[in-house]
């Protein structure tokens, strides 16, 4: 699994038990991060392998997946669980990612100086092998390059007014009979959009 989806073991170990609750639901998990503080809270980002999932879904998913947890109990304290869509600028976690939003501008970040460089800002490019190709600015040229997937610490798109645009287009092309868009508020959150009602473990 990626350290992108699921950073330390803990995460991991969580990973492995609400994973395949939520595909089994037909979702994919994108993130999850048990987070500190005086209550923990444990996030769960989740989306349709084509993208695009909703409030009620998330709460379909907040559901089981609760369900599981207090039969496995992986969590000594107490926590609060919270299940949210990826949102507008959203976490890059899967190679597939990387491939899927070819030509949008993301941020990046690697374990490791690459080029006496940590974080790179460009254009995705695609994929090519298990490298993540991004478009860069070097020296005032546009330079292509490669990043080995494993070396990522950190990925996400960068909130821009086309994306935006492309999200409601997006949505309104998958919920044509709805003439409502409830995506500027999802613009708010930084990486908890659409939130279903927490629930307390």
């Amino acid at each position: 699994m990626s350290d992108l989806i699921a950073k330390t073991a803990i995460d991991r170990r969580l990973a492995d038990i609400v994973g395949p609750v939520i595909e089994g639901l037909g979702f994919e998990l994108v993130r999850i991060r048990l987070m500190g503080g005086k209550t923990r809270v444990l996030q769960i980002m989740a989306d349709r392998p084509d993208g695009g999932i909703g409030v009620d879904e998330c709460g379909d998913i907040s559901t089981a997946v609760s369900a599981v947890l207090d039969v496995e109990d992986p969590v000594e304290d107490n926590y609060i669980l919270e299940v949210s869509s990826p949102g507008i600028d959203r976490p890059l976690t899967r190679l597939k990612d990387f491939e899927m939003w070819t030509g949008w501008e993301a941020r990046i970040e690697t374990t490791e100086l690459i080029d006496g460089r940590r974080r790179f800002k460009g254009a995705l490019a695609g994929v090519e092998g298990d490298e993540v190709l991004i478009t860069i600015e070097e020296s005032g040229e546009e330079v292509t390059i490669g990043l080995k997937f494993d070396w990522l610490s950190d990925a996400k798109l960068i909130l821009t007014d086309e994306l935006i645009a492309e999200m409601l287009r997006q949505k309104k092309v998958a919920e044509p009979t709805d003439g409502q868009f409830d995506e500027i508020e999802e613009i708010d959150g930084d990486e908890d959009d659409e939130p279903t009602p927490e629930t307390k473990h």
